[in-house]
């Protein structure tokens, strides 16, 4: 008898249902309290030139900390595992020129798509959707590749709730910077899933959809990444950075689309604060404004899906202010800041005000390796609950993650190592081809803009009651926003801020979570 026979696997699915609808309804369960516990890290080339020794060592870490994941009884069903790499352009030119189009020498971008595997209807329905909107801002589509998987890699819950694979190749004008590029690939992206949604379409996802990067990731254990994604032995799979994580949830449901990898960060930890930061993201959203996005700022509302993971919502935050014109480590001190006295006199202190009045923190225990932007860090919250370790290599491999030891190297070709702090981090610029330290890159954001000023314009609460002579149940007077003063290139306005306004909020300071 063989193994699907033996495996029900109808009946585990309609069970799977019925049990996740009684938790529900007791208030035991719900997507938005999902959290995990996590093996997370990252491997990178320190000058930023892709290779093939990065993909290979990140792998060896990731099948290395297959014990901080999760195994079903059936000994092969994890809590999913993934990997995010560069796109190796080599390797999709072969698959294009398959399709029977050639190279037209554009910018080519893939996205990687979870379809519905059951549903043939409603599988077609996504890729027209899909194709639609891609084809509505001009691009050139190439085609669609089925995922070469194999199956045996998993374990039978895994495979009953697996969905069809497929990447969609396009390509994208060259006359649009990278930054311009990517930022349209989310819009799109955005759009896709509306509009999937709009159709009640369930088991549709898209892990992936760059002209940077691609993410492989799926319900599968770690060391069984490239047996079910044979892919990534091609030695064409090169990259200067490789992003891994290893989940295992604590009181989560594992299902194909939270295993991580997600767009920008891997996540190991909880948000503790989970249900004021998206409370707060809903208000943030009636005034949100960018430059950048223009009108099509409306399809990226509601930032945060109904029923995301706290990692999920994490990193859905992460992405729309990366693509609203911050660096990754401007995003990361934002969101997951030090614990810093913001009424201090320094620079610093000037800084995390700033931050402060924008952006409420969101407290783990927390460790997050994440990509955007050229821009590859690993960090800890300012509880520093998680761990986060690094070492440095003679031939300027970057190996950060939750463990020491994960990928082996001759202890005579270390020429750094240390661990990550609370509310700290480390990041490589891929593009200036440097890495740089937790003070050094705090130094760098302090310095960057007038932080002092901007927080000058703020007004404080208790301030504005005790003007006013207003009662709780009384509404204040509205305020005029000052002036800018200056084009907000990086971290200011205008971008698609919580505060538009380089700070300034009527609430004054906020109410962690």
């Amino acid at each position: 008898m063989s193994k699907q026979e033996i495996f029900d696997e109808a009946g585990y699915l309609a069970r799977r249902a019925r049990n996740e609808a009684r938790l529900t309804d007791a208030g035991v369960y719900g997507p938005q309290m999902e959290h995990d516990a996590c093996g997370v890290g990252f491997v990178a080339a320190r000058d930023g030139k892709p290779t093939r020794g990065v993909v290979d060592a990140a792998i060896e870490a990731l099948q290395a900390i297959w014990h901080r994941g999760a195994v079903d009884a059936d000994g092969m069903t994890g809590d999913g595992a993934g990997i995010h790499i560069e796109i190796p352009r080599d390797f999709f030119i072969e698959h294009i020129a398959r399709t029977g189009h050639d190279d037209d020498g554009g910018r080519l971008a893939v996205g990687m798509v979870f379809l519905p595997r059951t549903d043939l209807a409603a599988q077609e329905r996504c890729r027209c959707i899909v194709e639609q909107e891609i084809l509505a801002v001009g691009h050139v589509i190439y085609g669609w590749r089925q995922v070469p998987v194999d199956t045996q890699a998993l374990g039978d819950k895994a495979m009953a709730t697996r969905p069809e694979i497929e990447q969609i190749m396009f390509s994208m004008p060259t006359d649009i910077d990278e930054e311009e590029a990517e930022r349209q690939l989310y819009v799109v992206r955005r759009r896709i899933e509306k509009a999937v949604t709009a159709e009640l379409i369930s088991d549709f996802y898209i892990c992936s959809m760059s002209s940077r990067s691609i993410i492989y990731k799926g319900m599968f254990l770690a060391e069984q990444v490239t047996a079910f994604f044979p892919d990534l032995l091609d030695k064409r799979f090169v990259s200067s950075f490789a992003v891994y994580h290893q989940r295992y949830s604590t009181n989560t449901m594992p299902t194909w689309k939270l295993a991580q990898p997600f767009r920008v960060l891997a996540h190991n930890g909880e948000i503790n604060t989970i249900r004021g930061n998206q409370n707060w993201m809903t208000c943030h959203e009636d005034r949100m404004d960018s430059e950048v996005f223009g009108d099509a700022i409306e399809d990226l509302k509601p930032v945060i899906g109904k029923g995301s993971s706290d990692s999920a919502a994490l990193d859905a935050v992460f992405e729309l202010m990366g693509h609203g014109g911050r660096t990754l480590p401007m995003v990361k001190t934002m969101m997951i800041p030090a614990a810093v006295d913001v009424d201090g006199d320094g620079e610093l202190a000037k800084l995390y005000a700033y931050c402060n009045a924008v952006m409420e923190p969101w407290d783990g225990p927390a460790a997050i390796a994440a990509y955007a932007n050229n821009w590859v860090i690993a960090g800890l919250d300012r509880n520093g609950l998680r761990p986060m370790r690094y070492v440095v290599t003679d031939d300027g491999l970057v190996i950060a993650g939750s463990e020491t030891g994960m990928v082996v190297v001759p202890e005579e070709r270390i020429i750094e190592r240390g661990r990550i702090g609370p509310g700290q981090m480390m990041g490589i610029d891929l593009k200036r081809g440097a890495m740089f330290s937790n003070d050094e890159l705090k130094a760098e954001l302090a310095g960057k803009r007038d932080w002092a000023k901007w927080i000058g314009r703020s007004q404080q609460m208790d301030t504005l009651l005790a003007k006013n002579g207003a009662k709780p149940s009384e509404r204040l007077p509205a305020l005029e926003a000052p002036p800018p003063d200056d084009g907000g290139l990086d971290h200011g306005r205008p971008r698609a801020d919580p505060a538009a306004d380089g700070g300034r909020r009527q609430g004054g300071r906020r109410l962690d979570g």
